[in-house]
């Protein structure tokens, strides 16, 4: 087989998604008249996606093993101005990796909603839905070019905000998608900003002549031709940043980051595959397949370091006082795409990549994980509440996947999330940008309080005295209900155990299989990105001093992350199996001195955002609507202009009056004036003027 892959395998790849999506969407709902029922429907949209996966795999493998790739245009549907507007694809390591994340992911997802969904009577619309949102994914991953990238971009916000607000009857859940979409619509205002100085500055949004343009030093002494904060600012740089705003919206760094918390009120399934794997990893994906701008501009890279540090390190702490089980997931989301931003602004982009992909397996286990106990625990999302669910036979898989997911979060040595990690805090050590001190202390902290947060969730949630009978206004308090309680914890079924065995798999061992790919030289990754070495040495000191999985993971046990982790653990034992008194006497004293409320109300941020930021901006707004929309467009130039003609009615009614002698003296008199004009250069002569 040569090495360009099959146009036909990619298309079936973005396709079949769709395909399934249209399908149930159509002929599973009232549109279609209910042609399709629940297992035909999910039938259909599984299929679709586990040929998409299976396809998916062959790329990958071709990839890996013959140096396989595609980049051309599919179609092209407008040339403005010699501005190519087309449909193509590029699928290089980093795409083909993506694409297998994105559909193995979403598989398992599709398995796990036919257990958790299956009361629910938005069943087959919530099939239809995260097919589609597959489609939209893909389409973002393996585009060519950046208006491509754009409309998957936009299509998968448009997709979560259908699948946030899926119990569209539920305040919460319409409050939620309502602000996801929003918060991302600030984001995607930079983002488009930035595609179209791309445009006017190279002629083209292919990324091949984006690259080029880069590589031959074009952006070089280009600036923006103004002046902000007494400088002239580079182009590439203001690109860069622009481009950044977006990936902050939509991989939800601060201050762009208070949407994903908030987007827990969706099903726990959404939280898996957009908030987890899939949606909030597109912007460090569009960032790290644009290395070859970013590695032009120090400032953009600082700023993204310094930003990724704030998201890694404070949103964390917020996940210590979460007592919402999918929210404590959420919160380490945030952090660790904190740390993913961090290693892109280190130019550790391969290591940013290999931290989203082992970060999608053990991220959705945890939220999938955590929808199985919402399952068993009759919808309580409360850990304070639970307690002892190991010591039950049914509830086995969901405990030990859970301690899987927990171990490879905080970065137990041997565990996937130990691989991608340390490689992160080593870059960030090797970095020589001015923001790497402060986020060397921000990511070292971030691994004690992410070992903490992840175990108190964990140790409240399957060790421990069951508490199911504390929770406020329960119907176990009842005779019935204490029959019910005794048969507590519900069986999640196979369709939510299947998931969470296979996303185990990955979770435990792909770390150290594909570490050498992601930090070794000549990895699959290719030409896809491009690193200065001579600018940012993190990358070639990381390759010089990783030499195995093993080697890592010996060298682990005696750095410092292994022991902050191992304190994290056990300071969680200890606090709430063995002395829960002492969270107690801290939580008293934190809120003796206000940090409690500082940190349960997430910073003041969404305090800020609405009582300040949206203040203003529906101010403003309405001083343009009453200023410019009422007074200057309805008042002065439609109102103003009917009455101009009125005016000019009136006079022209005052001269037509209709009367034959009043015409007559007009004719006399145009006549008069018109002898007047043609006379006057003699009459002039003749009277000396």
């Amino acid at each position: 087989m040569g090495n360009t892959l099959s146009l036909t395998t990619l298309l079936l790849i973005a396709l079949a998604p769709l395909a399934g999506a249209l399908l149930v969407g159509i002929f599973g709902t009232k549109m279609g008249g209910n042609v399709l029922g629940r297992a035909a429907s999910h039938t259909i949209a599984i299929a679709g996606v586990a040929l998409s996966f299976a396809l998916s795999a062959q790329v990958l493998w071709q990839v890996l093993t013959q140096g396989a790739s595609y980049n051309g245009t599919v179609y092209e549907w407008a040339n403005i101005g010699g501005l190519v507007m087309e449909v193509g694809f590029m699928v290089d390591g980093l795409t083909a990796m993506m694409m297998c994340v994105v559909t193995f992911v979403s598989l398992m997802v599709h398995i796990y909603t036919m257990g958790y969904m299956r009361e629910d009577p938005g069943y087959k619309r919530f099939f239809s839905y995260i097919s589609l949102f597959t489609f939209a994914m893909l389409m973002l991953v393996m585009s060519n070019n950046l208006l491509q990238l754009f409309f998957g971009w936009e299509a998968v916000g448009l997709v979560s905000y259908l699948l946030i607000g899926f119990w569209y009857n539920k305040p919460t859940a319409i409050f939620a998608n309502f602000k996801a979409f929003m918060v991302n619509r600030v984001g995607d205002f930079g983002f488009i900003l930035g595609i179209g100085l791309i445009a006017s500055t190279v002629g083209s949004l292919n990324y091949n002549d984006i690259f080029a343009f880069a590589q031959e030093g074009k952006f070089a002494g280009l600036t923006l031709g103004s002046s902000f904060a007494g400088a002239d600012w580079a182009l590439i740089t203001v690109i860069c940043i622009c481009l950044f705003i977006g990936a902050m919206g939509k991989s939800a760094q601060f201050p762009l980051h208070v949407w994903l918390p908030d987007s827990m009120e969706g099903p726990t399934p959404i939280s898996a595959l957009i908030h987890a794997a899939t949606m909030v990893t597109a912007g460090i994906f569009m960032v790290a397949r644009m290395s070859y701008l970013y590695e032009l501009s120090d400032t953009a890279l600082n700023l993204i370091m310094i930003l990724g540090s704030i998201t890694a390190l404070f949103m964390g702490i917020l996940g210590i006082i979460q007592n919402d089980i999918k929210r404590v997931v959420a919160y380490s989301t945030l952090s660790q795409l904190g740390y993913m931003t961090v290693a892109l602004g280190a130019s550790a982009y391969s290591v940013a990549v290999f931290h989203l992909m082992t970060h999608a397996f053990f991220k959705a286990l945890l939220f999938l994980g955590a929808g199985a106990v919402i399952v068993a625990m009759h919808h309580n999302q409360d850990i304070r509440y639970m307690g002892g669910l190991a010591r039950y036979k049914n509830m086995r898989i969901t405990w030990l996947t859970s301690l899987v997911g927990s171990l490879a979060l905080i970065g137990a040595p041997l565990f996937s999330g130990f691989y991608s990690k340390d490689a992160i805090i080593e870059a960030v050590h090797a970095s020589n940008l001015p923001a790497h001190g402060f986020a060397n202390f921000a990511v070292l902290a971030g691994v004690f309080i992410t070992a903490f947060y992840s175990f108190r969730m964990y140790f409240l949630v399957f060790h421990g005295k069951e508490r199911w009978d504390q929770l406020p206004h329960d119907e176990h308090h009842s005779d019935a209900g204490h029959e019910e309680h005794h048969e507590l914890p519900i069986n999640p079924g196979w369709s939510i155990n299947l998931p969470l065995i296979l996303l185990a798999i990955p979770s435990a061992f792909i770390g150290g299989w594909s570490l050498m790919q992601f930090v070794g030289e000549g990895g699959f990754l290719g030409k896809a990105i491009f690193v200065d070495h001579s600018a940012h040495p993190a990358m070639q000191n990381l390759a010089e001093d990783i030499h195995g999985a093993w080697a890592m993971a010996l060298h682990g046990l005696t750095a410092a992350p292994f022991w902050l982790a191992l304190a994290g653990v056990v300071s969680s034992w200890y606090f709430y199996l063995k002395n829960p008194a002492i969270p107690a006497r801290l939580k008293a004293f934190f809120e003796g001195i206000g940090v409690y409320q500082l940190l349960d109300n997430k910073y003041y941020l969404d305090w800020l955002n609405e009582h300040v930021i949206a203040r203003l901006t529906r101010a403003l707004g309405t001083a343009f609507w009453r200023a410019g929309d009422e007074t200057l467009i309805d008042g002065a130039l439609v109102n103003g202009s009917w009455k101009v003609v009125g005016w000019i009615s009136a006079l022209t009614k005052r001269v037509q009056t209709g009367y034959l002698y009043h015409y007559a003296l007009v004719m006399i008199a145009g006549l008069f004036g018109l002898a007047t004009y043609a006379l006057w250069p003699y009459l002039a002569q003749q009277l000396g003027l």
